[in-house]
């Protein structure tokens, strides 16, 4: 059965009109077109819709059925074409772990101050692309790579990486740490979003007791314990201030790059405004 809506359409032009007549002005098509249109939708439903004499023109039982569907599914469609044409009123932004870190309140201040129209929502997704590869954002934060034949990316800005440990490790009492600290210590990673990967070593000097990690509240977990150490990006240390962690910056890590990413082949309206206003946050200072 191939069923259209302009058959549905006319058929309610000429019940509304009264006549086939009047029904073809309306469509602004001939009486004939008019009259084949109708006997397609009949064939296409397998049944007589109207009953028409010389003096009149009535529903037929199924006819009267269909009718009250047909406005309905026309009614339907006009809100698709509406909505599809509509401008965007909520851009949603996934992050991994940590959206941006201290910057991520004024982003969401200076965000609905300057674009009141389109609602900001940031959803925590712990996936490789911050959810955007399961359609739950529309634009994602992430600092690690992503497959560059499928998204496009913008760096929006870098941070420095801190080591983490238990409040009353021997790390706690230090200003800083070397990446060279972490070779005998047991690590806690994120293998699947985190930002901290066996190549940040040389092969012959890296840490080789890990143990994997899928959430950042048990990885947190895990080092407020003392058995574990970890290294993460700055914005955990704004956004995860936590009670028995302490982090520490490592001062001969190279930074993380943080970028924004979209599906190339549907870019989202707001990225461009997005991306403008993480880079101004992100811009040092002078």
């Amino acid at each position: 059965m191939t069923l259209e809506l302009g058959q549905l359409r006319c058929l309610v032009a000429i019940v509304d009109a009264g006549s086939f007549t009047d029904a073809a002005i309306e469509l602004g098509v001939s009486q004939a077109a008019v009259s084949r249109t109708l006997a397609r939708l009949e064939a296409a439903l397998g049944t007589r819709l109207l009953r028409r004499t010389s003096r009149e023109l009535a529903l037929t039982v199924a006819g009267a059925r269909v009718l009250p569907a047909a406005r309905q599914l026309l009614h339907d469609a006009a809100a698709l074409v509406r909505e599809a044409a509509a401008a965007p009123d909520r851009v949603r932004i996934g992050y991994a772990w940590s959206a941006v870190g201290r910057h991520t309140v004024e982003f969401q201040r200076r965000w609905h101050r300057h674009h009141p129209g389109i609602d900001l929502v940031l959803n925590r997704t712990n996936s490789p692309t911050a959810g955007l590869a399961e359609g739950q954002s529309d634009l994602a934060i992430v600092r690690g790579a992503v497959d560059g034949r499928r998204f496009e990316t913008v760096v929006v800005g870098l941070e420095r990486r801190y080591g983490v440990c238990a409040a009353d490790d021997a790390w706690a009492r230090r200003r800083s740490l070397r990446m060279a600290d972490f070779v005998e210590r047991t690590m806690a990673v994120d293998s699947r979003t985190g930002t901290t990967t066996l190549d940040l070593w040389s092969p012959d000097a890296r840490p080789t007791d890990i143990v994997d990690t899928r959430d950042i509240d048990d990885w947190l977990a895990l080092i407020a314990a003392g058995d574990v150490v970890g290294m993460t990006s700055e914005a955990t240390v704004a956004q995860y201030p936590r009670p028995g962690v302490a982090y520490r910056v490592v001062r001969d890590a190279a930074p993380i790059t943080v970028q924004l990413v979209w599906w190339r082949d549907d870019p989202p309206p707001a990225a461009a405004a997005v991306a403008e206003l993480l880079s101004e946050l992100y811009r040092p200072s002078r």
